[in-house]
């Protein structure tokens, strides 16, 4: 008789995303509940070192912080084609994490944004997929260099997945590589002309 091995059995380690930045480590639970699609995106080009030196391209203090284009233009995605919208009820509130898209619901790609407080990203919600929350180090997020791109972004050391007691790795302070990201806008779509941005950027506005 043949005995067929044993599949994995995901563990709340395989949901935890770490971002390294300059100033220390970052965990985000993913949220496989709320958006299937988004997460194994995300999982799949973190495993790939997609994100590894991509920087903060857009950052507005007070609203979010957005990375995740190797483009660096706030246009750019990765090879793989773009998600179907999965929006849901799950409130914007501080720490959590969406996906940046176009006007069209069904555009996002690799990009994504981290909102800084409560009240900033709320009119998102319903409008824009959320597939993460920060559970610590929120501090780093406060702290990456803001403007609309930054003089001097900040970046992406190390994206990975695993055990939230995990070390940042050693360096983490010292790669580099241009890249920008940028969510689409549900205020966007009231205000775009406000900040100049065009139905082919993926920022919210």
């Amino acid at each position: 008789m043949t005995i067929a091995p044993m599949a994995h059995a995901e563990t709340a380690a395989d949901n935890n995303l770490h971002l390294d930045l300059k100033g220390g480590r970052v965990t985000i639970q993913m949220l496989p509940d709320v958006a299937p699609g988004h997460v194994e995106r995300i999982k799949t080009l973190v495993k790939e070192g997609f994100y590894d030196g991509i920087v903060f391209h857009r950052v507005i203090d007070g609203f979010m912080a957005q990375t995740g284009d190797p483009t660096g233009t706030g246009r750019g995605g990765s090879s793989y084609p773009d998600l179907k919208a999965e929006f849901s009820n799950t409130p914007y509130k501080r720490g959590t994490v969406g996906m940046a898209r176009t006007m069209n619901p069904d555009s996002a790609n690799s990009q994504f944004f981290i909102c800084f407080t409560d009240d900033g990203c709320s009119f998102l919600t319903g409008n824009y997929t959320v597939w993460g929350q920060v559970t610590s180090g929120m501090e780093y997020i406060d702290a990456i260099a803001k403007g609309e791109p930054p003089a001097n972004p900040d970046k992406i050391v190390k994206a990975s997945i695993g055990d939230a007691a995990a070390s940042a790795p050693e360096g983490a302070t010292e790669a580099a590589a241009p890249a920008e990201t940028a969510p689409a806008a549900a205020e966007a779509e009231a205000a775009a002309d406000a900040h100049g941005t065009s139905d082919t950027d993926k920022t919210p506005e």
